[in-house]
């Protein structure tokens, strides 16, 4: 920041409120110009001695308040311009002082030339005694000061926006400084009426008052008041015109730039934020729609975050089912969110791999990021152990010790049910650490079964101990594991799937393959649900037994 730029936002407002009283004195000198021969030459040349005195001391008065009230200001500048640090409590003295700054020179200026006009038609009474004078003066005085307000109210809001708010307010949040006064949409209004209408009537009675008491002929002060109303109406069009254009500037500047922002959102652009400088409701409307963007912004980097965790987790899972002679297996996993905890994998051991196969389902408590990598290192230790050993006990056990050390105290866990089917025994080996049983249905006895168990969920406790489970399977058999996820799903009127509706799908479909099962069990419980979100995720793996 050079010196000349520091001079310039020191002296903005202090030079715009020198001006406005400038356009005050000057507009009520142009509309006052045709009484002044009226007067008598010894009231003229009163009045004239009087703002001899009076006007340097009406401009340089609030020149000096000014200064003073903007100490603080000033101060903040030169620190600022010797790249000092700012401690944030002078700050916000300083965000107040400037936000507050063109009521306090309004009231200022209102306050000099109402003493004006009541100094002004006391003098005028005690010199000449008439009423008439006195009045006159009053008026005179008061129009001046109504003039210089009303300019310095848009004037000052004006260079407050477009000069100083973009230097001291450049991340926004004027509306939320505390202890100021906001200018609302509602004051503009009120203020561009109040010029428009209010101040013009104002200054046309007073010129009617004039001339009503001239001491001339009829027809000439009836010309006077013609004159003096012709000027008054062209004057103030053009400061309406004026006004007008200036505030419809400050409104749709800062909606332009909300509008921006907003098509700069829909087509997925979150860097944008809207220029705030005015402290209004629509300044307010900025602040918010800065905060939406930079927390789309968030979620924008975290849906990216989490595509991608959904596409590292889905590759985790397996890309196809095994083929192994004498089983049908086919097995899915669906997430209720982009990433879960649900789980399943097929694991290849022994010598005979072929013919020996791991099936392994998992559920960890809650979904989302935090469960999918509990679920990845689940999955890391186990084929680990896969290759080295079929020993599923002390697989389960090594997986619980290593969980119960990553979860410690924060109550998550997983429930798993790791079974072993070994085709050329005719026979499969399972441990259920804490998961629901696996149903296994005999579609020549028309009935179905459970393969139970009675260890805890992995990471409970570093010591739990878990047991083997051993059953002769026939062909034809269906055994079915998955998750609670589907027969915990709801419809509509509150009402469960159930593990009798997943019977009755299985038993209505035995005839057909593990895969065409397994897409009925899922149609079936997406149907079942629609149109709810799903609340939880959906993992089932089919394998039938084949002669």
């Amino acid at each position: 920041m050079t010196k000349f730029t520091v001079f310039h936002l020191k002296n903005e407002m202090l030079f715009a409120n020198f001006i406005s009283n400038v356009i005050g004195v000057s507009a009520v000198l142009f509309l006052t110009h045709g009484a002044t021969p009226w007067l008598p030459l010894e009231i003229a040349q009163f009045f004239r001695s009087i703002s001899i005195i009076f006007v340097p001391c009406s401009f340089m008065l609030p020149l000096v308040i000014t200064v003073l009230y903007e100490r603080p200001i000033r101060r903040y500048l030169n620190i600022r311009y010797g790249e000092t640090g700012i401690p944030p409590e002078p700050e916000i003295k300083v965000r107040q002082r400037l936000l507050n700054e063109p009521f306090f020179l309004i009231s200022l200026d209102f306050a000099i030339w109402a003493i004006a006009a009541v100094l002004y038609s006391l003098l005028s009474w005690r010199a000449f005694a008439t009423k008439q004078i006195a009045i006159s003066a009053f008026l005179t005085s008061f129009t001046t000061g109504l003039i210089t307000t009303t300019v310095a109210f848009f004037v000052l809001e004006h260079v407050l926006q477009k000069r100083l708010a973009p230097y001291f307010f450049p991340d926004g949040g004027l509306y939320a400084t505390p202890k100021t006064v906001h200018i609302r949409i509602r004051t503009r209004l009120g203020a561009l009426f109040f010029a428009c209408n209010l101040v013009p009537f104002i200054a046309i009675l007073s010129a009617m008052r004039r001339t009503a008491y001239a001491n001339i002929d009829p027809a000439e002060v009836l010309g006077q008041l013609r004159l003096d109303i012709t000027i008054n109406a062209f004057l103030f069009i053009c400061v309406g015109m004026w006004l007008t254009l200036l505030v419809s500037m400050n409104l749709t500047r800062p909606l332009q730039e909300i509008i921006r922002v907003l098509r700069g959102v829909r087509h997925g652009h979150f860097d944008r934020k809207v220029r705030v400088t005015s402290n209004d409701e629509i300044g307010y409307t900025g602040d918010v729609i800065n905060e939406m963007t930079g927390g789309l912004k968030e979620r924008d980097q975290m849906r990216r975050s989490l595509d991608l965790a959904m596409e590292i987790q889905q590759n985790l899972l397996p890309k196809a089912d095994p083929k192994i002679e004498g089983l049908d297996i086919a097995g899915t996993s669906i997430y209720c969110d982009e990433t879960g905890g649900d789980y399943f994998d097929y694991l290849y051991m022994g010598e005979n791999g072929h013919r020996k196969i791991g099936v392994v389902v998992g559920d960890v408590s809650d979904h989302g990021i935090p469960s999918a990598l509990l679920m990845i290192a689940v999955r890391a230790t186990l084929r680990h152990h896969a290759h080295h050993s079929d020993n599923i006990v002390g697989m389960v056990s090594d997986v619980n010790r290593h969980l119960s050390q990553d979860v410690k105290e924060t109550g998550h866990f997983m429930t798993l049910f790791y079974s072993m089917i070994e085709v050329h025994n005719k026979c499969i080996r399972w441990v259920n650490a804490g998961h629901d049983p696996a149903i296994i249905y005999n579609p020549i006895a028309d009935s179905f079964g459970e393969l139970t168990g009675r260890g805890l969920p992995l990471g409970v406790f570093y010591d739990s101990e878990y047991t083997e489970s051993q059953r002769e399977i026939t062909p034809g058999q269906i055994i079915v594991i998955g998750t609670d996820g589907i027969w915990e799903a709801h419809n509509q009127n509150g009402k469960m799937f159930g593990k009798d509706k997943l019977r009755e799908v299985i038993h209505l479909h035995a005839n057909e393959s593990a895969k065409e099962i397994l897409d009925t069990v899922i149609n079936e419980v997406e149907q079942f649900s629609y149109p709810l979100k799903k609340e939880d995720d959906l993992t089932l793996v089919v394998m039938k037994v084949e002669q």
